[in-house]
């Protein structure tokens, strides 16, 4: 089980809930998925007046925990305020804190980021913060409050997969106590299933399911993923070796005249 601000889940894969090509495909996704939690930006359904009743309440009847985010905030100002309608909105102290500083790669402004927290935290929230694999980002998130990390593999909407496994293997090292869920810039369940052998504790989706070709099916498919990335951490790695090595022992073969 993993535990989340003292909520236990069963299910590794976090969803979110953007870009799908219809509801019913959404709501079949996150069925087929298993998926216990999914991301809701509050920001982007009520964008241009519009209430986003209808896309909360298919929400609500899929019957599982709601982690909204401020998707789209470029400043504490805009993410604090976005964070508490949030919790006016869904009822729910969780909020995925995402403030961007840079538009082209989305990469996340860890100065105000960790000011943010320090707020959020010191209001009730339990934050669930869009970093990088930066080590002292790292640690001045949690001292603001945060007790969950979720580090980025490669910018958002990339499908790159993981760009620097050894920052990614450092962070797990540093912060070996914290649920760590590697988010943004997984395109392919390989993806998924190496960050989970490198230990981490759970991989948040979207762009790579609601983009393919067969939502719900993909989203199974990275489901299996994860879980077949955790069973081989938890089973042991075989680390890489410089030399072959014969898997037959070449001591004591039989010899034939």
């Amino acid at each position: 089980m993993l535990e989340l601000y003292g909520t236990q889940v069963s299910s590794r894969l976090l969803l979110g809930t953007a870009r799908y090509p219809s509801p019913a495909i959404l709501a079949e996704a996150a069925r087929r998925s298993g998926t216990e939690i999914v991301t809701v930006s509050l920001r982007r359904e009520t964008a241009g007046g519009r209430t986003g009743g209808a896309f909360f309440e298919l929400i609500r009847g899929l019957g599982v925990r709601v982690l909204p985010n401020t998707a789209g905030c470029h400043s504490v100002s805009e993410a604090v305020l976005t964070a508490k309608m949030a919790r006016d909105l869904f009822g729910t102290s969780w909020i995925k804190l995402e403030l961007i500083g840079h538009h082209d790669t989305l990469q996340p402004d860890l100065f105000q980021l960790v000011e943010a927290a320090r707020i959020l935290s010191a209001d009730g929230f339990e934050v669930f913060p869009y970093t990088t694999d930066d080590l002292v980002a790292g640690e001045r998130l949690l001292a603001a409050g945060c007790k969950v990390l979720m580090p980025w593999c490669a910018p958002i909407g990339t499908a790159a997969g993981p760009q620097n496994v050894s920052g990614l293997r450092a962070m797990r090292a540093e912060f070996p106590d914290i649920p760590l869920i590697v988010d943004a810039g997984i395109g392919r369940p390989s993806h998924a299933t190496a960050v989970m052998e490198l230990g981490f504790d759970a991989v948040l989706l979207n762009t790579a399911v609601a983009g393919a070709g067969d939502p719900p099916a993909m989203a199974e498919a990275f489901a299996e993923a994860i879980i077949a990335g955790r069973k081989a951490h938890r089973a042991g790695l075989l680390p890489p070796r410089d030399m072959a090595v014969p898997s037959t022992p070449v001591i004591g073969k039989g010899v034939f005249a």
